[in-house]
C-alpha cells in the first residue's frame, strides 16, 4: 500500500510541475506542500487530480 501511495505522490508532484500555473487551481506551492507533507493515504495527491487541474 505504501509503494501505491510513492508513485501516485510521485504522479502527482511531476504533473504538477509539468502543468502552467495557469491550469492549476490554486497555488502550486501549496499543492506541492500539501501533496508532500500530508499523510493521507492518497487522498491529497487524488484530490489534486479530481479537483485541483483545469481542463
Amino acid at each position: 500500500m505504501a509503494a501505491l501511495e510513492g508513485a501516485v505522490k510521485v504522479a502527482a508532484l511531476v504533473d504538477l510541475a509539468r502543468r502552467p500555473a495557469s491550469q492549476v487551481r490554486g497555488s502550486k506551492a501549496a499543492w506541492a506542500t500539501a501533496i508532500v507533507l500530508v499523510n493521507s493515504a492518497g487522498a491529497v495527491p487524488l484530490a489534486y487530480f479530481l479537483r485541483g487541474r483545469r481542463p
